[in-house]
């Protein structure tokens, strides 16, 4: 993995807060009070959803510049849902509005080009997670 997507993750006795450090800062995660965290940061689904919908905007936006529409605002709501019924799965509901009336073929490539965010590809495809103890 590069360095520059490498993230350290920390927590110390008081509950759920965790500290991660990226290349340029520090993010606090933490729990609602409902589950005994303080929230004085996002929790753990919050910040996966905060991942896809920072890689959509930017994706959307690089593409619109690069078409030189004119379109100065895009907003994306994203919600996710779990299910255990026969399998454990999970369904990310993303929806885009933009500032701008768009065409219909507008529309067509913008649902496209969302889809193609590297976030996007990342949850959409075979995930595999290697967890090793050091010590």
């Amino acid at each position: 993995m590069a360095e520059e997507n490498q993230v350290l993750g920390s927590i110390g006795m008081q509950n759920y807060r965790c500290e991660i450090q990226w290349r340029n800062g520090i993010l606090i995660m933490d729990e609602p009070p409902s589950y005994g965290g303080l929230d004085i940061g996002p929790d753990p689904y919050s910040t996966l959803l905060a991942a896809l919908a920072g890689c959509t905007l930017s994706t959307l936006r690089m593409y619109i510049a690069r078409k030189e529409w004119h379109i100065p605002e895009i907003q994306v709501k994203i919600n996710l849902r779990t299910s255990n019924e026969n399998e454990f799965s999970t369904e990310f509901n993303r929806e885009l509005t933009f500032s701008e009336d768009i065409t219909d073929e507008q529309k067509q490539k913008l649902l496209i080009i969302a889809n193609k965010c590297p976030v996007s590809k990342i949850l959409e495809n075979q995930i595999t997670i290697k967890t090793d103890i050091n010590g």
